[in-house]
């Protein structure tokens, strides 16, 4: 398994694992771009959302993510959820992920 995201899944590699259920994995990113910075991954590899075929598993990322900032305290606030695809838009880690930011003000337009 060389998958980066995989190896924390299998707790091979260390992270700062918020939230976890039966299909997906939360923890800090170690570069973070906001105050609260935390990547949800389905723990079922998917290279990126353009490999996904399950809309559920979209849907459960999402609700995750959702889930989660509720738990940091910035759902009420407001929070970012991104999903970079492809070398292009950013992604560096090629396991779908979501990248959930909050804890202040986001600017308009990204990137």
């Amino acid at each position: 398994m060389s998958c980066l995201f995989c190896k924390i899944i299998a707790r091979e590699i260390p992270a700062a694992i918020i939230a976890e259920d039966a299909h997906c994995l939360a923890f800090r990113d170690i570069n973070p771009q906001a105050p609260t910075h935390v990547l949800v991954i389905p723990k079922e590899h998917v290279p990126s959302l353009n490999q996904m075929t399950d809309p559920a598993l979209g849907g459960r990322v999402l609700a995750f993510a959702r889930d989660v900032a509720k738990q940091e305290g910035i759902a009420e606030r407001g929070y970012r959820v991104v999903l970079n695809t492809n070398a292009e838009a950013g992604q560096t880690v090629f396991h779908l992920h979501a990248h959930l930011l909050g804890g202040r003000e986001q600017g308009w337009p990204p990137g």
